[in-house]
């Protein structure tokens, strides 16, 4: 567990030192987990989620008995 901490703290250390390569994750980061999240409820609404029919084997509803 010690050996973790010295690892997260020489990580910020280093994040510290080079503000360009923070500032790029920083912005990378929420930049991803929004884009994953459009393209996750694009995909839910038009392939996941069943379509609004009331009989789908049916071509035409007045058919069906």
């Amino acid at each position: 567990m010690e050996s973790l901490l010295q690892d997260l703290r020489y990580g910020i250390r280093n994040l510290g030192k080079t503000r360009g390569l923070t500032t790029v994750a920083i912005i990378t980061l929420p930049l991803g987990i929004g884009a994953n999240s459009a393209i996750f409820s694009v995909i839910d609404a038009v392939l996941l989620r069943p379509l609004p029919f009331h009989n789908p084997g049916v071509a035409d509803p007045r058919l069906s008995d």
